[in-house]
């Protein structure tokens, strides 16, 4: 058995992408309380259409959100495309792997069939296929 089923998370980690960068539509932004005791805090948490999982938001990624889509107004967001994607980061003096929101707008199927050759479907958005 995986830790991973032993333990499930209701928020999105960097494996949940499995490797890929996924496009996802925002469908809500509330604050919720994380962690227990002492380390209880006030976050932002992202919810994603037909999505399961929901992503904590960290100060980084609602900045890049919001220089995405010019607009720090964070209900603004709801029904906004993004590219979530793992990437090494350092945490703790250590280097591991987190989710982070791409500076780069998700184009539209149209555009990108125009832009680009045709390309498998889970390489450009897993959509509901999606894990988590």
């Amino acid at each position: 058995m995986k830790l991973s089923e032993a333990y499930p998370s209701s928020f999105l980690k960097a494996d949940d992408l499995q490797g890929r960068d996924v496009i996802a539509t925002i469908s809500s932004v509330e604050l919720e309380s994380i962690g227990q005791g002492a380390d209880k805090e006030q976050k932002l948490v992202i919810g994603f259409k037909g999505k399961e999982k929901k992503l904590v938001c960290n100060k980084t990624n609602a900045g890049t959100i919001g220089q995405l889509y010019g607009d720090d107004e964070t209900d603004d967001w709801i029904g906004k495309q993004v590219i979530l994607t793992a990437r090494d980061v350092e945490y703790q003096g250590k280097t591991t792997l987190a989710i982070r929101v791409s500076l780069k707008k998700p184009a539209t199927a149209a555009a990108a069939a125009k832009l680009a050759p045709a390309a498998p479907v889970d390489d450009i958005d897993m959509g509901d296929a999606a894990p988590f």
